[in-house]
C-alpha cells in the first residue's frame, strides 16, 4: 500500500515533515474556506490571505 509504513518499521523524518506540512495546509484551506463562506475573502484577495493564514498556522506550531 502507497504510503503505508511496513509493520514493525519506524516512520522516517522525511515522512514526518511531510505529514506535518500536510497538516498545515489542511488547517490553513479550512480557515480560508471559512473566511470565503464568511465574505470576508475575495478571489483578488485570495492569495495574499491564504499566506497570511499559512504564515501564522506555521507560526502556531512552532511555538
Amino acid at each position: 500500500m502507497k504510503g503505508v509504513a511496513p509493520v514493525g518499521s519506524s516512520k522516517s523524518q522525511s515522512e514526518s515533515v511531510s505529514a506535518q506540512e500536510e497538516l498545515i495546509l489542511k488547517v490553513t484551506k479550512e480557515i480560508v474556506v471559512k473566511f470565503i463562506e464568511v465574505g470576508r475573502v475575495s478571489p483578488t484577495s485570495f492569495a495574499e490571505i491564504f499566506k497570511a493564514v499559512n504564515d501564522s498556522v506555521r507560526e502556531s506550531i512552532k511555538r
